[in-house]
């Protein structure tokens, strides 16, 4: 019954509108709540996490899952441009390169679900490279996300995913977008740009910057530098913010959470009240403006070794 609510709730609106629901319902059921010593779940988090198996059910729907290589895409992208991996229901991998060139493949699992309903589409805009996973007839993709008619009916059904795994070389950008799975990248160079709604992230890039946000689940960041980034922005409901930031990280910090602690290797200016629960202050220049908010969960800022 759950499963079937937020596959309605996803088909019909775009990786954008589901978010923002999925972050206002969270925050309204956490805020409102009344204060008991044991912090409940947002109503939301707990609607999202009940899409998630207990570990000994989903290693059996691995098992009895059926598995398709349905999508490969090899080429290559200038340096200081982006490939786009837009996707609804399925995870999303990055690692590095070693060819100079950029590969993409998708993986399609399913159990009763028919994989020809979900297609894979590629295409270029300007020089960057988008690839989407589309889960309906009606549904078209561009470069702020997957868009589907409200009218479309969802297929109960269909539980097929997506799982994407892409390697990028120096130099080029990862922009990458899933409703209901992890995103994990590793071993790039460049900028990150990383969003789920239902799933962790975890980002590393030896350069930078590495942005994220979620709603059910944590984000681990480390990034080597900022670039010429104004504004950080690390969001999330249920889990905990852990960011690794280069020792002469320079930043206008706003750091604050509900039910955890916020914590930083790095000295602060305070402005205005300390709160082991919410910090406003300086680090070095203040050249970047920093977020970091979660509900449930500690924030943490560490120096990058």
């Amino acid at each position: 019954m759950i499963a079937g609510v937020i596959a309605g709730v996803r088909a019909s609106l775009s990786y954008e509108e589901f978010s923002m629901l999925s972050l206002r319902s969270s925050l309204r059921s956490a805020f409102h709540a009344p204060r008991r010593s044991t912090w409940r779940a947002p109503a939301a988090a707990l609607l999202l996490t009940a899409t998630l198996s207990a570990p000994a059910v989903a290693q059996d729907r691995d098992r009895d899952s059926k598995r398709d290589d349905a999508f490969t895409w090899s080429g290559t992208i200038p340096s200081g441009r982006r490939i786009m991996i837009k996707n609804i229901n399925g995870g999303i991998e990055v690692e590095r390169s070693t060819n100079g060139r950029v590969e993409v493949r998708a993986e399609k699992r399913w159990r009763r679900g028919n994989p020809e309903d979900v297609r894979i589409e590629q295409k270029k805009i300007g020089e960057d490279v988008l690839v989407c996973a589309l889960f309906s007839e009606s549904s078209r993709c561009d470069e702020s996300g997957i868009h589907t008619d409200r009218r479309t009916k969802w297929n109960d059904r269909n539980d097929v995913s997506v799982r994407f795994i892409v390697r990028v070389p120096d130099g080029v950008r990862v922009d990458l977008s899933t409703v209901n799975g992890g995103v994990e990248v590793t071993g790039v160079s460049n900028e990150v740009d990383a969003h789920t709604v239902n799933g962790s992230i975890t980002a590393r890039s030896a350069g930078g910057p590495v942005r994220a946000k979620t709603v059910n689940g944590s984000i681990t960041v480390s990034m080597g530098t900022l670039g010429s980034a104004d504004d950080l922005d690390y969001e999330t409901v249920n889990g905990a913010i852990t960011l690794e930031l280069p020792s002469n990280f320079g930043a206008q910090l706003e750091l604050s959470t509900v039910n955890g602690r916020v914590s930083t290797d790095f000295p602060i200016t305070i402005s205005g009240t300390l709160s082991p629960r919410r910090v406003r202050g300086t680090v070095g220049n203040g050249s970047t403006r920093l977020r970091a908010s979660t509900v449930n969960g500690s924030v943490t800022l560490r120096k990058l070794n």
